[in-house]
């Protein structure tokens, strides 16, 4: 917290503070690692401050340079409207929106004349922005650092002195970003805003979370997805999972890794109390009871699951990449084959299991083929006329 003793003494003074929030829409879907700050977004609008959420369509464009080691090369236009499509409505999963202010920063930043720009940034210095610590190691390592990378921070905090913010909040990787809002709202003569800034979470594999690694959940995620990645994350990040996501008291969670350590529960148990609370928090106790035993029935007994999707396709023979695309168990190719070179595609007929072992092959299609990807993803193929 920057500056937790002024911040302090703002909360106690009981002013209503304007709390600010950012995400550029990089991707269509916000995983549990956003939502740790959303969350602590909702605690401050839940103790009455306005909270504002802004929507980074102009920044999109940039890149954020925060914790990359390779030059950010931005969105395109339409990739961030198609990204952004659903972005509110998954934020109203964890925010009350019909109180929160609801921004994109192209609303001020469209507007920002270069020669204002350059007002701005004659504050700042080469040096202050490359002395980060991503783009230090860049520079050590001869790699990259975009001019337009340097500019981010600026954009940043310029949306601190349009929403006129008194606490900004972001995961840890935004700290440099923070600070520079900070810096802003003094050269425009506002007081600089407090910061608060959530601890980072993990992948499901132990590696920093992607959505192009595949090692995210999302909050859109269904039932049966988040718990049977939940029951496939490393033993090592419960801990972590239970503190940041589930929120359980953290009596509670304390207790859960406390008898976990003395061995009184094992990790699948402690896994499925995790898997049951995140489930709960965005949809509801019976679909985390269902999805429990969903999961036992398809890994304990070892039997299909008491409902499977239906691909409905005219076709009577796809490649297989098309197939796992098109099934919607893949979401695009490139990820289709890497499944079926990693062994993770199989054909179910009559019962009998069969692995898809040539990524370039041709599937002939049967009425109820069942198409198992992975562990957990299934389709079952519906041939209509």
């Amino acid at each position: 917290i920057i500056d937790k003793e002024h911040l302090l003494k703002t909360l106690k003074s009981g002013k209503r503070l304007r709390v600010k929030l950012g995400f550029d829409p990089t991707g269509p879907k916000l995983h549990l690692g956003r939502a740790i700050v959303l969350w602590k977004l909702r605690a401050f609008q839940d103790l009455g401050h306005q909270i504002v959420f802004i929507m980074g369509d102009f920044t999109g464009q940039v890149g954020d340079a925060s914790d990359k080691q390779d030059m950010r090369q931005g969105l395109a236009q339409a990739e961030i409207e198609k990204n952004l499509k659903h972005y509110k409505e998954q934020a109203a999963k964890i925010l009350d929106i019909d109180k929160a202010e609801i921004h994109r920063n192209s609303e001020w930043l469209n507007k920002l004349s270069f020669k204002e720009f350059i007002a701005i940034a004659k504050h700042f210095t080469s040096q202050q922005m490359i002395q980060r610590r991503n783009f230090k190691e860049r520079w050590d390592q001869a790699k990259p650092i975009g001019l337009h990378e340097l500019t981010y921070p600026i954009l940043q905090g310029y949306d601190s002195v349009m929403v006129k913010a008194d606490l900004e909040l972001g995961g840890y990787d935004q700290l440099f970003n923070l600070k520079v809002g900070r810096t802003m709202q003094r050269i425009f003569g506002q007081q600089p805003q407090d910061i608060m800034t959530t601890q980072m979470l993990y992948g499901l594999d132990g590696r920093k979370m992607s959505t192009s690694w595949g090692n995210v959940i999302n909050i859109l995620d269904s039932p049966e997805e988040i718990y049977g990645r939940i029951m496939s994350m490393k033993d090592s990040l419960v801990e972590d999972y239970l503190k940041l996501t589930s929120q359980l008291p953290l009596t509670q969670a304390r207790g859960i890794m406390n008898n976990l350590k003395n061995k009184k529960i094992n990790p699948k148990e402690a896994k499925s109390i995790l898997a049951e609370a995140i489930i709960k928090l965005y949809y509801n106790q019976a679909l985390a009871e269902k999805a429990k035993k969903n999961f036992e029935q398809v890994f304990k007994e070892k039997k299909l699951p008491a409902k499977i999707p239906v691909f409905k396709t005219k076709e009577t023979a796809l490649a297989i990449l098309d197939l796992i695309a098109q099934s919607g168990l893949a979401n695009s190719k490139s990820a289709a084959k890497r499944l079926v070179v990693q062994g993770g595609v199989s054909l179910i007929e009559k019962g009998k299991e069969s692995r898809v072992t040539d990524w370039q092959g041709i599937i002939k299609l049967k009425d109820n083929m069942i198409l198992k990807v992975g562990k957990r993803k299934f389709a079952k193929i519906k041939i209509t006329k």
